[in-house]
């Protein structure tokens, strides 16, 4: 709203500002790191950057008006929070995702890698102790490892680090996806034969 009024009072015409608020669309090259879909064929992507307990209670509430066959999330915990922070960030990716994945970010900043796990995985078993959770450290490992295994009809959410480097990853993927055609028939007679 803010926005509105602001381009409003510095003389942008009502109609500008309509077309403007009906054609965005969070996407990579808009807002990068925010909401950025990658539709799959068999499944449904999205990239954010929420890296704690308030940016997991919004997806979440995005995440519960999905319909999905499974909802599967691939999260992080960051060493200068707070135990309770890190806690209450699992507890609510918990609440929403069917599975979880754990990575770790590039700078654990200053806690060891399996402190941050324990955290993530008390806060998770606070909540749910039999949700599935898989531990991936690499980034790019867990991406990977998320879309390799991603059911149809599933909705992944990647909550990420390194934004630019998770966005080219997820569209080298969807790439390799829509140039991997299923049996092809190129002329009629390929079909005879």
């Amino acid at each position: 709203m803010g926005a509105i009024l602001a381009s409003y009072l510095q003389g942008f015409k009502i109609e500008d500002i309509k077309i403007a608020l009906e054609t965005f669309v969070p996407s990579p090259v808009q807002t990068p790191g925010r909401m950025n879909v990658f539709n799959f064929r068999n499944f449904t992507v999205i990239a954010d950057y929420a890296h704690n307990a308030h940016g997991m209670r919004a997806i979440g509430k995005f995440v519960s008006k999905v319909e999905a066959t499974k909802k599967v999330g691939l999260i992080a915990g960051v060493g200068d929070r707070r135990d309770e922070d890190t806690i209450e960030l699992a507890q609510e990716a918990a609440k929403v995702f069917d599975e979880i994945i754990i990575r770790q970010d590039r700078n654990l900043r200053g806690r060891t890698e399996e402190e941050i796990i324990a955290l993530l995985k008390n806060g998770i078993a606070n909540v749910d102790p039999n949700k599935k959770v898989t531990v991936i450290m690499r980034e790019s490992e867990a991406v990977e490892y998320a879309i390799k295994n991603a059911q149809k009809g599933s909705f992944l959410v990647i909550i990420h680090d390194v934004v630019v480097a998770v966005l080219e990853q997820l569209q080298k993927l969807k790439e390799q996806e829509d140039n991997a055609s299923p049996l092809r028939v190129d002329s009629m007679t390929d079909w005879m034969i």
